[in-house]
């Protein structure tokens, strides 16, 4: 890699932008101007230059993205919901779709582990 693509990607790094070059980094998904979600299944994938990376597709969403009209997004993962109470709600607790302002874990055992307590049965 030149000093120049160097200096431009340390450039866009601290700026929080992409210049959409090739490197070891690149994202899963992409989230264009539009706010557009492309995974590499997504024919704009290759096209988009102006973007936000993201890890997953879940995250782009969750960003405020959308995905490509048509594409089907699969399911997020189940998930922990610690409450700002600090009280841990999976999939079976009563609580769980009530709660609405909360930190997200994959597990029970992350969320109690961050600090979060079980819900009383």
């Amino acid at each position: 890699m030149s000093l120049r693509t160097t200096q431009q990607l340390l450039i866009a790094s601290v700026m929080g932008l992409s210049l959409g070059l090739s490197h070891a980094a690149d994202p899963v998904v992409k989230k264009s101007d539009a706010g557009i979600c492309h995974d590499k299944t997504s024919p704009s994938f290759a096209n988009t230059k102006k973007f936000t990376g993201f890890a997953s597709m879940d995250e782009c969403i969750k960003s405020g993205g959308r995905p490509v009209t048509g594409q089907a997004v699969a399911p997020a993962e189940p998930i922990v919901k610690k409450s700002d109470s600090g009280i841990c709600h999976d999939k079976n607790s009563a609580s769980y779709e009530r709660t609405k302002k909360f930190t997200e874990f994959k597990t029970l055992d992350e969320c109690v582990k961050s600090g979060g307590t079980l819900p009383k049965k």
